[in-house]
């Protein structure tokens, strides 16, 4: 399968990367401005903005799938909706799917409430981009023409091991019984490629311990 990788110096990109060239896929790592140090070999690469919706659509001609997994720097939430607009455009444009790797904002809280809205999940400095997410979410439920997939993490994301194990759920944050909802970027990405190579039926899904 060839996959383009948009926001493949980021975390979740990175691992992304990492795991689908171990599955043997066919790679093309997107980057805004700067090569990471270490690609996978044999990974193709390309720089362009993401919000450049006609250079995506050249760079995703061609591919079977692309992972949106770009993010904004601090304070540049607001252009969440533009960016993955512009996504969503080209991937169309290209006639190819996208799965777009937001956040846990838009969950639902077992028992009720968004995760957006719950200080538990989201304290107040992560108010910002958990309502970002929210709002992109809106963006590819409104689009009139792309295939899209949104993954969203459970609360706390960030590096780990790789265990390939987790549970995967739909539009409610997946929590352990102590409350906590977790996971690995590692974790994250083995979903990822899980997805793209056996297609669940939920447009919007969440994975997590």
């Amino acid at each position: 399968m060839k996959i383009a990788v948009v926001g493949a110096a980021g975390m979740v990109g990175s691992r992304v990367l990492a795991e689908a060239a171990r599955r043997g896929h066919d790679l093309l790592a997107i980057l805004r401005t700067r090569r990471p140090a270490v690609l996978p070999p044999g990974v193709g690469t390309a720089e362009a903005d993401a919000s450049d919706s006609l250079r995506m659509a050249t760079l995703f001609a061609g591919t079977d799938t692309v992972v949106a997994a770009a993010r904004p720097a601090p304070g540049q939430e607001h252009t969440v909706g533009a960016m993955t607009t512009a996504l969503l455009d080209a991937a169309a444009t290209a006639g190819t799917r996208v799965l777009v790797v937001g956040g846990a904002g838009p969950l639902h809280v077992p028992g009720g409430g968004l995760v957006l809205d719950d200080p538990r999940y989201v304290p107040p400095e992560y108010r910002a981009i958990a309502g970002a997410s929210a709002a992109q979410l809106a963006v590819c439920r409104a689009h009139p023409a792309a295939d899209w997939v949104y993954l969203s993490p459970p609360a706390l994301l960030e590096p780990g091991a790789r265990t390939g194990g987790y549970r995967r759920g739909t539009t409610t944050l997946l929590t352990r019984p102590d409350g906590t909802s977790a996971i690995s970027a590692e974790d994250l990405a083995t979903a990822v490629v899980d997805e793209l190579e056996d297609a669940g039926a939920d447009r919007h899904f969440t994975v997590g311990y």
